[in-house]
């Protein structure tokens, strides 16, 4: 007996020694982290996951490593996972620790020891259900999510975190718009075409916390997936990831979290939107009478085709006369015709400064623009005027898709041409539209085209640049006329204003400020120590959640 008790008290003693085999725990770093979100074009996602482990000399061996799920509609036997390119074949849901759900992976007889480093890759190829109406636009879909995290009781330290959005095939590049980043990243993701030819999204944070859950976003118009796909939000579906033994303080706590959390999305606008969000409140009825670059701003068109619609609304009114075409420089006419809008004349005045004032005098130009719409739109309903505007550039081709001959059909797309180009596809149209035809260029095309102005014949045309008849007007291949305004476009973003990201950043800081939260204003979760909890109930939500302690 006394034997046996001097035993147990040795135990215990060793217990209470840190770092003691009985005490040891979960205890390392995670230097790296990078996850590749793929939104497929089937309203699935996939994810790619690495992992750099760094253990701690006083760690429990890494024998498991958990990787939580989005939900729980994932394919188990698309996963694979890897350590330090070794395979791995223990992953199962059974075998998970975490919040949520998720799957165990087990790196077997490359358990990472303590003080060792090892990598540590996870693919999965099937989960659904993870896109939702987009709150701001009912032609888009919502694509949120989180990267799993780690309980802070066993990671220290930080990582460095990219997260690469991959956005559906065939996405245009000015179609889709990302959500507000979390604190600690930048901004602006970069953008660019993978591999696969599909647009990406990449936000780092090389200091990210390994325990805190950051959420990323992005929303793009909904015709690049099935309908089927699109989750209808459940308002009680954050219940089932509920402790029943927690319910009760979890309701009392949660009821309170949500209604602040559902006025706080409510407020919340998207990054790349400059129009300010008071231009959000709903009136009633259309707001007519917009012109097209002012039905362009309410379209949150990129700015760089705005200042192109800006452009050849000077040239066919005779105000200016294009010089040279690269880099882009105009000669204003003096004195200014009558009839101009502020904002043309606004943007004669940027022409004549020279380098960063031309850029400053241009974002003051959009600036003003912005706010005068936006308090145009006062007591209208933005929604019903999107669609009248929307139908106005319908109708617009229409005219022009209905005319049989070259001449006439020309003629058609001059006179409603700054409508056509509201369209987000207009170069791709121009070009369809124009397949089997020639454009007979505008008489004021001269005014634009050095080119064109030196071929046309003389006599034709008036000084007043009213479209008549084209006879004798030089005619291009549809396809080389839109090719020729495509170009003008990226004039603007190359040779004017730079950047035009950047550009868009600097408007967007004086009329849309950026908040100070670190939400996406697009889903909802609740925490826990060790990261969230899955009860992800609101439109948008798709985001994944902490991994357990390991």
């Amino acid at each position: 007996m006394r034997k046996r008790t001097l035993v147990l008290i040795f135990i215990w003693f060793l217990a209470l020694i840190p770092g003691s085999a009985l005490a040891q725990d979960y205890y390392f770093q995670l230097p790296q982290k990078t996850v590749d979100v793929y939104w497929n074009d089937d309203g699935s996602q996939s994810l790619y996951y690495v992992y750099v482990f760094q253990n701690d000399p006083s760690g429990h061996i890494i024998d498991y490593v958990d990787v939580a799920m989005p939900n729980s509609s994932f394919d188990e036997s698309s996963i694979w996972a890897d350590v330090n390119g070794q395979p791995l074949y223990d992953i199962s849901r059974s075998g998970y620790q975490g919040t949520g759900t998720g799957v165990a992976v087990g790196l077997g007889s490359y358990a990472i020891p303590p003080g060792g480093a090892g990598t540590v890759r996870v693919y999965v190829g099937v989960i659904r259900n993870v896109l939702y109406k987009d709150d701001q636009d009912d032609n888009y879909v919502s694509a949120v999510f989180a990267p799993n995290t780690f309980l802070s009781s066993v990671v220290y330290g930080t990582t460095d975190l990219t997260v690469t959005f991959h956005l559906p095939a065939g996405v245009m590049p000015e179609e889709p718009r990302w959500h507000q980043a979390p604190a600690g990243f930048p901004a602006e993701p970069e953008r660019g075409i993978d591999e696969q030819g599909r647009i990406f999204y990449s936000w780092r944070n090389p200091t990210a916390d390994p325990a805190k859950t950051y959420k990323f976003g992005a929303s793009f118009p909904k015709n690049y997936v099935p309908e089927s796909a699109i989750v209808k939000p459940n308002p009680f579906a954050f219940l089932q990831n509920i402790n029943p033994e927690a319910f009760i303080p979890f309701c009392c706590i949660g009821f309170f979290v949500l209604i602040i959390g559902v006025s706080f999305v409510s407020g919340q606008r998207r990054q790349m939107q400059y129009l300010p969000p008071k231009i959000s409140i709903e009136g009633n009825g259309i707001k007519r009478g917009l012109t097209a670059v002012e039905a362009a701003i309410l379209l949150e068109q990129p700015l760089d085709k705005i200042m192109t619609m800006i452009l050849f609304g000077v040239l066919k009114k005779n105000a200016a006369t294009v010089i040279s075409r690269d880099p882009l420089e105009i000669k204003p006419e003096d004195p200014l015709p009558a009839g101009l809008h502020e904002y043309e004349v606004n943007f004669i005045n940027a022409f004549k400064q020279k380098g960063a004032a031309r850029q400053r005098e241009l974002q003051a130009l959009f600036v003003n623009l912005i706010k005068s719409v936006a308090q145009k739109m006062k007591g209208f309903s933005r929604k019903e005027t999107i669609e009248y505007y929307r139908s106005i550039t319908e109708k617009a081709w229409a005219q022009v898709e209905a005319e049989n001959t070259p001449e006439v059909k020309s003629q058609k797309f001059d006179e409603v041409m700054e409508w056509t180009m509201l369209d987000r596809n207009y170069d791709d149209r121009t070009r369809d539209v124009f397949r089997h035809y020639p454009v007979y260029t505008p008489v004021w095309w001269g005014r634009y085209d050095p080119g064109v102005r030196r071929a046309a014949t003389p006599g034709v045309g008036s000084a007043s640049g009213k479209t008549g008849a084209p006879t004798g007007l030089p005619n291009l291949p549809g396809a080389d006329f839109a090719a020729s305004i495509v170009n003008g476009v990226q004039t603007f973003s190359g040779k004017v204003v730079g950047n035009i990201s950047n550009f868009t950043s600097q408007v967007t800081a004086k009329t849309n400020p950026v908040p100070t939260s670190s939400s996406s204003g697009r889903s909802s979760s609740s925490g826990r120590s060790g990261g969230c909890a899955c009860a992800c109930a609101c439109a948008g939500c798709a985001c994944a959640c902490a991994g357990g302690g390991r």
